[in-house]
């Protein structure tokens, strides 16, 4: 309950919570524990900041997924609605919040100009990258097949996170796969200027250099953007730190939310020493520790703190709940995966038939692989699921679409010209394709001239009416100018009427932009689809009553009453990509932190004796995770329900 004379808005936030809220100035670093109400601290401030004479755009509030900073973003207009500021006029706007990719494309199309790009560059996704990482591989003489492109991709993307550019890369490389690494990001990069086009990486190094390299456009940013907020402050990597230090400034009014325990993605750079050196890279820094959890029953919290209290390179806290102490632990040993996976679905059909919302139950596994015997068992058990990892803008005739309108605003996406050309398929061969990437339109002549002449008449259309029409009556358009409307509909088959499905649900989508300037519009629709996660395509489905399938990299952020943890095996979870180095080690026990610290209600855990992992059957020993948890926690479920018991769950448990 709020104090005499305490503002409303403070009512309900915990001592720890009412205190981040209240520290407006300078830097402040909140560890917030799991389920501990951090997104509630960051909107609570944004209000506070509001009352207190802040206008709205002067905060800046950023996090990782568009999932985030949606609910974010809501939950910060609903309480400046229901605690409006006494100077209705601060209401005029709306405070920033969004995520780091984003703030970078909002960034660099602002201030095109200074940093020599095109207003309308294209933002490759990850199968565009690999293509042009294909190409670049090519270009430089090497083998696709002997230097694996995702591997190549990986390490240049890694590299940029952590600041490099291609020539500092190519002075450091120190073996040989580092040596073609960084002669494939120079042909790389080439590729992409000729196109126009920026990936992910390039999203947040450009919006550094833009910082770093021109102190006008920094300064009017630090003026523009008073208070700073950075949700899951852990993910960082180091460009994302020194983009939030430069608009910092000298205020320093940074508040930074995040838990050093759900550190889960170093693989793909995120830095634990950003949480670790606050206090020395930002001098005077307050720390506030959130520790009571409102999410979980006392016996997961009991056995989340078990677990991750063996870590080392952390910051001590010990997360407490008031909630009830709720249900054991469930624990149970099949012989095989079919097996494990019978039982989770049938367990799960348990659940829904006594009132459980299938949604509101979730089945995580360490790899992707685990998923089909998974998928196998709720299909033969009739229980509706929902398999999260495809994603809706990755879909063929989605991508075709959305090719088409970005081609119509760059001209020089080579990507999106050899991706629609001839789809639908107009009789424009390879070799015509290779002479109009190579700007050879003047050699054509007969039958493939027109045909080429065709596509641009089509593509002049789509042109115009993206600089005129509402983004939804762009994608009708570009769906029957292009021809692909008239294709599924002539095939027939029911792939092709559920691909047709896909883009009126595009239409749905775009609908969402009609709202705003006709090319403000459009822009926005094409960075809602680049930049869309997996957590993003979940938020899209939540109206489907259905069990969510997913990894564990995949869950973080959410939760559900019930959550399956499957796979528990030494090898897998750990899993056995695993050197020597402690911080793997740690990363893994933070991983399965995570996972635990998923589900509100009760936790299953399951593992199989035996395991067929790339064609061949492994004999496992249960995860080294299970013998940190106390026996007292944890019941064993035999599954003599359903026939399926193996008969040595006891004995390798206690073992």
């Amino acid at each position: 309950m709020s104090e005499p004379g305490e503002a409303p808005y403070l009512t309900g936030l915990n001592d720890a919570q009412k205190a981040a809220v209240l520290a407006m100035e300078g830097p402040v670093l909140v560890l917030a524990g799991a389920g501990s109400g951090k997104t509630r601290v960051i909107t609570h401030r944004i209000v506070h900041l509001v009352h207190r004479g802040v206008p709205p755009h002067a905060i800046l509030a950023v996090t990782f997924t568009n999932k985030a900073a949606s609910e974010m973003r809501e939950r910060a207009t609903a309480l400046l609605a229901k605690y409006p500021p006494s100077d209705r006029a601060l209401l005029d706007s709306a405070p920033v919040v969004t995520t780091f990719h984003a703030l970078g494309v909002r960034l660099l199309r602002e201030f095109h100009d200074v940093m020599g790009l095109r207003r309308h560059f294209t933002i490759l996704d990850r199968s565009d990258s690999l293509r042009a990482i294909k190409q670049a591989l090519e270009a430089a003489q090497y083998n696709p097949k002997e230097f694996e492109p995702r591997r190549i991709l990986g390490m240049i993307s890694r590299a940029k996170g952590d600041g490099f550019t291609a020539l500092r890369f190519k002075d450091a490389a120190s073996s040989y796969p580092e040596e073609v690494a960084a002669t494939v990001w120079e042909k790389y990069d080439a590729i992409l200027a000729s196109e126009h086009a920026l990936d992910f990486d390039d999203l947040l190094g450009k919006t550094y250099r833009l910082l770093s390299e021109h102190p006008p456009v920094r300064d009017a940013l630090t003026a523009r953007y008073r208070y700073l907020h950075v949700d899951e402050y852990q993910d960082t990597n180091r460009l994302q730190f020194d983009i939030m230090r430069l608009l910092a400034g000298e205020r320093n009014n940074i508040c930074v939310v995040g838990d050093i325990d759900q550190n889960i993605y170093s693989w793909r750079g995120a830095d634990i020493k950003n949480v670790l050196t606050f206090e020395r890279e930002f001098p005077g820094a307050r720390t506030i520790i959130l520790a009571e959890n409102y999410r979980s029953t006392g016996i997961i919290i009991a056995a989340s703190n078990e677990i991750i209290a063996k870590n080392k390179n952390r910051i001590e806290k010990e997360v407490f709940t008031n909630n009830k102490i709720g249900e054991k632990i469930s624990l149970f040993a099949a012989m095989g995966g079919g097996d494990e996976a019978d039982y989770v679905a049938r367990s799960a059909a348990d659940l829904i038939k006594v009132g459980t919302a299938p949604s509101e139950i979730a089945v995580l596994y360490r790899t992707n692989f685990q998923s089909r015997v998974l998928e196998e068992a709720f299909l033969r058990n009739a229980i509706p699921y929902q398999l999260l990892g495809t994603k809706f803008f990755e879909r063929k005739e989605v991508k075709d679409v959305l090719s088409y309108l970005r081609l119509s605003l760059n001209p020089d996406s080579q990507g999106d010209l050899g991706r629609v050309v001839n789809e639908p398929a107009r009789g424009i061969g390879k070799v015509t394709l290779l002479k109009l990437l190579e700007g050879r339109r003047e050699e054509l002549s007969g039958s493939v001239r027109e045909k080429v002449e065709s596509f641009y008449t089509i593509m002049q259309s789509i042109t115009e009416a993206a600089k005129s029409e509402r983004p939804s009556e762009v994608i009708k358009f570009i769906m029957k100018r292009s021809g692909i409307e008239g294709m599924l509909k002539d095939e027939g088959t029911e792939e092709s009427l559920e691909r047709l499905e896909n883009l009126r649900e595009l239409v749905s989508v775009a609908t969402r932009y009609d709202g705003l300037p006709v090319e403000e519009a459009v822009t926005a629709l094409l960075e809602r689809a680049a930049l869309e996660s997996d957590q993003d395509e979940l938020k899209d489905k939540s109206e489907a009553d259905a069990v969510r399938l997913m990894t564990v990299h995949a869950a973080k952020g959410l939760e559900f009453e019930h959550v399956y943890i499957t796979g528990l095996e030494e090898g897998l979870f750990p899993h056995e990509r695993l050197d020597d180095a402690r911080i793997d080690r740690e990363e893994e026990r933070r991983l399965f932190y995570v996972a635990l610290t998923r589900a509100k209600h009760q936790l299953h855990l399951t593992y199989a004796h035996l395991r067929t992992v790339y064609g061949s059957q492994r004999v496992n020993v249960p995860s080294s995770f299970l013998s940190d948890i106390s026996p007292e926690h944890v019941q064993l479920d035999e599954g003599r329900r359903w026939g399926n018991s193996s008969g040595y769950e006891t004995t390798i448990y206690l073992d």
